[in-house]
């Protein structure tokens, strides 16, 4: 069995796939409600298991998107996914949801509304480029582009009419993106993963400085 995890955006999913000599085999798909990842992600994934007659013991592999997206929903994910990964030594993969959502219009770009008038762009025309643009740089890249920028927000898409729109990807996408990762056995390693994050969780960028002690 392999296991699917993303938390990153408004709504959430686990999905669960059977290993075939064709490839993974969606069994699958369950969405979760974005404001409650902490309380229902890890029922999901026990509901998910239960109804195909399996457990956390028959995983093989776990795939885990690791952001772009909320900072909670991120962290969240990556820790449920780190947690069972290392409980078990089952190897874990982690994508990008950028990558993910360039993939399902097969462009060589993609991205996300970052709020903030900032977005996640991801460029993977040569290599793999992600950063956060302010909405100005942003606009040109979406220009020169066109329908080669992949979006999934209408939001974002308004701003960019030219783009491609898609649905949002979920965790059943992220692991049909990392079948070559996982037939390559190329794992991350659970316990050096973090988040890919991009930019600085709010705590970080509103919290006020300490002041330095008077001599």
């Amino acid at each position: 069995m392999l296991l699917s995890i993303d938390t990153c955006g408004p709504l959430g999913s686990v999905a669960l796939a059977r290993i075939t000599p064709d490839g993974p085999k969606i069994l699958a798909q369950t969405e979760i409600p974005g404001k409650s990842y902490s309380a229902q992600l890890v029922p999901a994934i026990q509901d998910i298991l239960a109804v195909h007659s399996a457990s956390v013991a028959k995983i093989v592999s776990i795939v885990v998107t690791n952001g772009p997206g909320s900072f909670t929903g991120v962290r969240i994910g990556l820790a449920t996914a780190k947690g069972l990964a290392e409980a078990r030594s089952i190897p874990i993969v982690a994508v990008s949801r950028l990558a993910v959502l360039a993939h399902l219009a097969r462009n060589p770009a993609a991205a996300l509304d970052a709020s903030r008038h900032e977005f996640y762009f991801g460029d993977y025309s040569t290599a793999s480029d992600e950063r956060l643009l302010a909405r100005d740089f942003f606009l040109e890249r979406a220009f020169a582009l066109g329908p080669l920028l992949t979006v999934c927000e209408p939001s974002v898409h308004a701003l960019a009419p030219s783009a491609t729109l898609v649905a949002a990807p979920t965790a059943a996408d992220a692991l049909r993106f990392a079948l070559p990762r996982l037939r390559a056995r190329d794992f991350d390693d659970s316990v050096t993963l973090d988040g890919n994050y991009l930019r600085r969780s709010d705590a970080e960028i509103f919290s006020k400085p300490k002041l330095a002690p008077h001599p």
